[in-house]
């Protein structure tokens, strides 16, 4: 069913998840707040929203669900924030990229009051900024809801799980250390290789980039992310990020005993099981 919805804080997440709310008809109606007064006067012109709120307790004081949506080390303080606000038995998930400490304080801040249900849509882009909300963001698109085991409310987390998936997400339900696990190896490793590689590249000739072809193009895509929102998800994951990139220079240790060892063998092995993995990704959205 519709429900009245505060988004908090909307970046590119939170505004696409008011305008794919909108367009599924997943809201009967939509408050947004935003930090900066210039952004709250901005989104007064939308059509994809009903009301902007001056205060976070003023977005969510009718709210039946509440989206938090800053970076992630400011996800728990908002949650404090809003916890007196919040009208008994209502529902808070949020949309940050690591889960367990998350989910521990905000569920703590909010006691009895209302339920906080994690969640960590595997959706975005190099872009920040409501301006790049889409309604289509999460179509097809995975969206991990991380209840804690024998302590989230059941029906708090199939709610969550049924609202994301009526904006087109296929929901993945995981415990919230086992979701920062995997997001270790499958998102964050991933940003740490595409970054570090692009900072190694800058410290040769600096003319060799015009030179640069679709593999580093594709490879180093991410590196043109958000330096700031990066580091705040390392600092949040940083045990899980260390242990996913000991990991990876097992790996690239031994394509480089390979080499140096002119083992021709094991250098294909290598890259014969790296394109068995690449081959079996699921068709893009």
């Amino acid at each position: 069913m519709p429900v009245r919805l505060a988004i908090l804080a909307p970046g590119l997440l939170g505004a696409s998840v008011a305008r794919a709310a909108r367009h599924f008809g997943a809201a009967q109606h939509i408050t947004v707040w935003a930090r900066r007064p210039e952004v709250r006067l901005a989104l007064q012109r939308e059509t994809w929203l009903d009301a902007v709120a001056d205060t976070p307790g003023e977005a969510v004081r009718e709210a039946a669900l509440v989206v938090v949506c800053p970076p992630v080390d400011r996800i728990v303080p908002l949650v404090q924030e809003i916890a007196p606000a919040l009208p008994p038995g209502a529902i808070v998930t949020d949309v940050g990229s690591v889960k367990a400490e998350i989910c521990r304080l905000a569920a703590a801040a909010l006691g009895a009051r209302a339920r906080f249900v994690g969640s960590h849509p595997m959706a975005g882009s190099e872009k920040t900024g409501w301006e790049h909300g889409r309604a289509d963001l999460f179509a097809r698109r995975t969206v991990f809801v991380t209840p804690r085991p024998d302590e989230t409310d059941p029906a708090a987390a199939t709610a969550v799980a049924a609202f994301w998936q009526a904006l087109g997400a296929e929901v993945a339900s995981v415990a919230p250390d086992v979701h920062d696990e995997i997001v270790a190896h499958i998102s964050h490793l991933p940003q740490v290789l595409a970054s570090t590689l692009c900072a190694a590249l800058a410290r040769r000739h600096a003319g060799w980039r015009n030179f640069a072809g679709g593999g580093l193009r594709d490879t180093t895509r991410i590196a043109g992310s958000d330096a700031q929102l990066w580091k705040t998800i390392l600092e949040q994951n940083r045990d899980e990020v260390l242990r996913a990139l000991r990991a990876y220079q097992e790996e690239l240790h031994g394509m480089e005993r390979a080499l140096a060892n002119r083992d021709w063998f094991e250098v294909q092995a290598i890259l014969e099981r790296g394109r068995a993995y690449r081959d079996q990704f699921r068709p893009a959205p």
